[in-house]
C-alpha cells in the first residue's frame, strides 16, 4: 500500500521533464461503447499491460470537518473488496502476478496497475471489484487508521513537512489545499465507515476519470476494458473544490522547531497550466533553479557561498491554484544569508532577465541532454494520464522540443518581468533561524 504525500512539483513539470529525444510515439483516442475515454500507446513486443487511472478531485473534495476522509479511503482500497478480505485479495493478486497501487494527492486519486495479459482477464476483475465493490470492513479500517495516525505523528517531528504544511496553511487558509491530506490525529480518528464510504462515492467517479494505457493491448480490446472496469461506477461525484487566489508579501515567517538545520520553503503566486506563458516560464525556471548545478540559485547559493547543499525553485500549477515555489535548507546561523541571496536573485532575474548564453544552454539540456525516461509501459501510461489532465494535445510529445526550441531571449525577458514578484517572495522558515528573530505568524 502507498500513501501519497502532499507533492510540490506538479503533473505538468513531470510530463515536460519525462520527454525523452526519441522517434515519434504514437499514441491512439480510445473511447469505448459508454464513454469513456482514454490514450494507449501500443506495444506488443512484451506481453503486459500498464493502466494509469486519475480520478480528478482527490483531497480537496474531503469535506468540512472531514480532513484526511480521502486519504485513509483510498489506503482501504486494497483492504478487501466484493466476497474478499484484505487477505485474500492479496492473495489473488500474488497468484496472477498483477499489481496495483492506490494514491492520493491534492488533486486527483491515482490508480496503477500492471498485469500480464494472459491474465488481464482476472486481474481486470480483482481491480473492478476494488474499485467499485470495496468493502471497508471495521478491521481493516482500524488497522489503516492507526497506521495513518502513526505517520500523522511523525510528521509532526519532520521539519521537512512541517514547513510545507506551515506554507499551505499561510497561503490556502481553509481551503482545502491549506491542510495536510492525511488529516490530523482527531480528525482521523473521528472518521467513521460512513465518512469513508461517503468520500469513495464522491471521489471515484466516470465523470472525473483520465486513462492512459500501455503495452500489449488493442485500441477495440482497451475499449471493452474501460466498460467492464469503469461502467458501474457512478456518473459523477463531488463537486470540484473552488479556486483559490494566492497572495504573498515579501518577508519572512519562523516556525520555531529545535534543530540544527532550518528548512526553508519560499514563493508567490505562479501561472496556471493553460497560460500561455507557462512554457517559457518553465524554461526561465530550468535556468533560475531548476535543480541542477548551472541553474543561479544553485551557483550563488551553494557553488559561491557554501550555504547549503540544495536549492531549487519549481511551478506548481494544482487545479485550483498556482504557485511558484523554491526550498533551500542551511544552518541555523547562515539561512538568513541563504535567503539574501535568494531574494537577490529573485529580483536580478525579474528586473534583467537571462543572457543569450544561459537560454541556449538550458534549451540544449532539455532538448538534447535529458535521460530518457519514457522508457516503460508503465512511465508511458503514467504520462498519458498527465498530458490529459492538463489538457494538453495528443501530439505533444512528438511537438515539446520544437516548442523549447522555439523560445526566444524576448519571451524569456517578458515572461521574466510577469512571473517573478520579488515584493511578493515570501519564506516560512522551520527551525531556529539566527537573525531572523521574527514570531511565528
Amino acid at each position: 500500500m502507498t500513501f501519497m504525500t502532499k507533492l510540490f512539483a506538479p503533473i505538468a513539470a513531470a510530463v515536460m521533464l519525462a520527454t525523452p529525444l526519441r522517434a515519434e510515439i504514437d499514441i491512439v483516442e480510445v473511447e469505448s461503447p459508454g464513454g469513456i475515454n482514454a490514450w494507449l500507446v501500443e506495444e506488443h513486443s512484451i506481453p503486459f499491460v500498464a493502466l494509469e487511472l486519475r480520478f480528478k478531485g482527490g483531497a480537496s473534495l474531503d469535506l468540512p470537518g472531514k480532513r484526511g476522509a480521502t486519504n485513509l479511503m483510498v489506503g482501504l482500497l486494497e483492504e478487501g473488496a466484493a466476497d474478499m478480505d484484505s487477505r485474500a485479495f492479496a492473495e489473488a493478486a500474488e497468484s496472477l502476478a498483477a499489481s496495483f497501487s492506490f494514491d492520493v494527492g491534492d488533486d486527483a486519486v491515482s490508480v496503477s496497475a500492471k498485469f500480464l495479459t494472459e491474465n488481464q482477464d482476472e486481474a481486470l476483475a480483482l481491480l473492478r471489484d476494488a474499485l467499485t465493490q470495496p468493502r471497508f470492513d471495521q478491521d481493516a479500517i482500524d488497522r489503516v487508521r492507526a497506521q495513518v495516525v502513526s505517520g500523522v505523528r511523525s510528521d509532526q517531528q519532520d521539519p521537512d513537512f512541517l514547513v510545507g504544511q506551515a506554507f499551505d496553511a499561510k497561503v490556502f487558509g481553509d481551503h482545502p489545499y491549506g491542510s495536510a491530506i492525511e488529516g490530523t490525529e482527531d480528525s482521523v480518528t473521528a472518521l467513521t465507515r460512513d465518512d469513508l464510504v461517503a468520500a469513495y462515492k464522491g471521489a471515484l467517479a466516470r465523470d472525473r476519470v483520465y486513462v492512459g494505457a500501455a503495452g500489449a493491448v488493442s485500441p477495440e480490446d482497451l475499449a471493452l476494458m474501460l466498460d467492464k472496469l469503469l461502467g458501474d461506477l457512478p456518473a459523477g461525484g463531488l463537486p470540484q473544490a473552488p479556486d483559490v487566489a494566492v497572495a504573498t508579501e515579501a518577508g519572512v515567517t519562523v516556525v520555531p522547531f529545535d534543530v540544527p538545520q532550518s528548512v526553508a520553503i519560499f514563493g508567490h503566486e505562479g501561472l496556471a497550466r493553460d497560460d500561455p506563458d507557462f512554457f517559457p516560464a518553465f524554461v526561465l525556471n530550468e535556468i533560475l533553479g531548476g535543480g541542477g548545478f548551472e541553474a543561479r540559485l544553485m551557483e550563488e547559493v551553494r557553488e559561491k557561498r557554501g550555504l547549503t547543499y540544495g536549492v531549487y525553485s519549481y511551478l506548481v500549477p494544482k487545479d485550483n491554484a498556482a504557485l511558484y515555489l523554491g526550498r533551500v535548507s542551511s544552518a541555523n546561523d547562515r539561512i538568513a544569508d541563504a535567503i539574501d541571496v535568494i531574494r537577490e536573485e529573485w529580483r536580478k532575474m525579474a528586473e534583467n532577465g537571462v543572457t543569450a548564453e544561459e537560454l541556449e544552454s538550458a534549451k540544449t539540456y532539455l532538448t538534447g541532454a535529458y535521460p530518457l525516461r519514457f522508457d516503460g509501459n508503465g512511465r508511458i501510461a503514467n504520462i498519458l494520464v498527465g498530458m490529459q489532465m492538463d489538457d494538453l494535445p495528443v501530439d505533444y510529445v512528438n511537438t515539446r522540443n520544437d516548442k523549447v526550441a522555439a523560445i526566444t531571449l524576448d519571451d524569456i525577458q517578458r515572461v521574466a518581468a510577469r512571473v517573478l514578484k520579488p515584493d511578493a517572495l515570501h519564506f516560512v522558515v522551520v527551525g531556529q533561524p539566527v537573525g531572523l528573530d521574527m514570531p511565528s505568524q
